[in-house]
């Protein structure tokens, strides 16, 4: 039995993370084969430093197989825009200005990642002085990106990864704090479970910015085994009149690099293949479209 392709209708990503330790590891092209001929148009890359990356090689190896690579922005202990230090705040802006000509580079008409602050598990909260600064900084790169054609999404994540962005609500009021008309929310199941009250609520909260849906499950592995109802939000959100792009997010301690497992708290092998969470999630996907579309026709 062949495998579920993903609907034409819907425009899916998937995490190279959840099958590769870096994006040019052996056996990079066949999953890139195979992801594509699972009807993913997109990738998704780690955070990672252009000087580390063939770009110009990962591009070809993309657009080859139809696909385009969506690098992530971040920001670190000394280049963080949301800094009470002004060199550490141009640091983390010139770290955006990168990412931004990262995904030029590459293609991509969209710049994903956690723009806002270092990612890391908190000590403390985040003061209201950091979070402007933080979202005044965000702002003016959404905006420069948006003149190159690339939309910026901002990650909202759990309290044990940052203290500054972690419901939709917070999101929608950092993003308008930002200035920009042009910030985009990227919105992560996975993160949804531990901190919203309602995913479906939280989605068309966040609706009027929403650009990004990542499907990934509790325990991190195969969307179909975890208590998330992944095919629920998928419907659900559909229902709500979300249009915008979607991803799958997924990773095991056999597959990811040491500093990646140290960073993600990925402690166990929760699956061995990573061309079998992309297939896995293929199926979940059209599940969530499938009943979507019986609920209108």
């Amino acid at each position: 039995m062949s495998a579920t392709v993903i609907p034409e209708q819907l425009d899916v990503a998937f995490h190279v993370s959840a099958a590769l330790p870096e994006p040019a590891s052996p056996g990079s092209g066949d999953v890139l084969d195979a992801v594509a001929e699972l009807g993913y148009r997109r990738i998704v890359l780690p955070p990672i430093d252009s000087r580390d990356l063939d770009v110009d090689a990962l591009r070809e190896a993309c657009e080859r197989r139809g696909l385009t690579a969506i690098p992530m922005a971040g920001q670190t202990p000394d280049a963080d825009v949301s800094s009470v230090d002004p060199w550490v705040r141009e640091a983390g802006a010139k770290a955006l200005r990168d990412a931004i000509e990262l995904a030029a580079r590459l293609g991509s008409d969209r710049l994903g990642g956690v723009p806002y602050g270092p990612f890391g598990r908190p000590t403390t909260g985040v003061p209201l002085d950091a979070w402007r600064r933080s979202a005044a900084a965000v702002g003016l790169a959404a905006e420069e990106a948006f003149e190159r054609g690339i939309t910026m999404t901002m990650e909202v994540l759990n309290r044990y990864e940052t203290a500054m962005v972690n419901t939709a609500e917070q999101a929608m009021e950092y993003a308008e704090q930002s200035g920009s008309e042009h910030l985009a929310i990227h919105l992560d199941t996975f993160h949804m479970a531990i901190e919203e009250a309602d995913a479906s609520e939280a989605i068309r909260m966040a609706l009027p910015r929403l650009a990004y849906i990542e499907l990934g499950q509790s325990g991190r592995g195969l969307l179909s085994r975890g208590s998330v109802d992944v095919a629920g939000v998928v419907r659900g959100a559909l229902d709500a009149g979300y249009t915008g792009r979607w991803g799958v997010e997924a990773f095991s301690a056999s597959l990811l690099s040491p500093a990646a497992q140290d960073a993600l708290a990925i402690w166990r092998p929760t699956y061995r293949d990573g061309v079998s969470v992309a297939s896995d999630a293929a199926e979940i996907i059209e599940s969530g479209w499938a009943a979507h579309e019986a609920g209108v026709s």
